[in-house]
């Protein structure tokens, strides 16, 4: 038997602002669903939470928007997302830092999304690339 992540789920209080940071800066595919929306990247999807969504069941305790701290891999040198960010007009808030990930060491830079939640982007290049 294969396991594998298929999605986790984040709460936003503004779907507007949530959906253009999320397809302009992390470069998601963003899908309605229902009165909300999610964010596809290739076969893992990030779910939403938010205005106007009565979701059942709930967490125990429900995240917040902003309590959530998410990793997502760069596929490049880590100074092009870094570059990447600049230019979306997200600051980075750590890095790059070296940092330990699903497949491995790489380097990391950390930023925040509208609502605070805590991102990461990791990439398994070499700094010299």
């Amino acid at each position: 038997m294969h396991i594998q992540f298929d999605h986790c789920v984040i709460h936003v209080s503004d779907w507007q602002r949530s959906n253009d940071f999320y397809a302009r800066v992390m470069r998601a595919e963003v899908l309605q669903r229902d009165a909300g929306y999610a964010y596809r990247f290739g076969s893992v999807q990030l779910n939403c939470h938010g205005p106007g969504l009565n979701p059942t069941p709930l967490a125990r305790i429900p995240v917040l928007p902003g309590g959530s701290d998410l990793c997502f891999v760069w596929d490049g040198p880590i100074s092009a997302a870094q570059r990447h960010l600049t230019e979306q007009g997200v600051g980075v808030e750590l890095g790059p830092v070296e940092r330990n990930g699903a497949q491995g060491k790489g380097t990391s830079v950390y930023f925040r999304d509208p609502d605070g939640t805590l991102l990461e982007f990791i990439s398994y290049q070499t700094m010299a690339e």
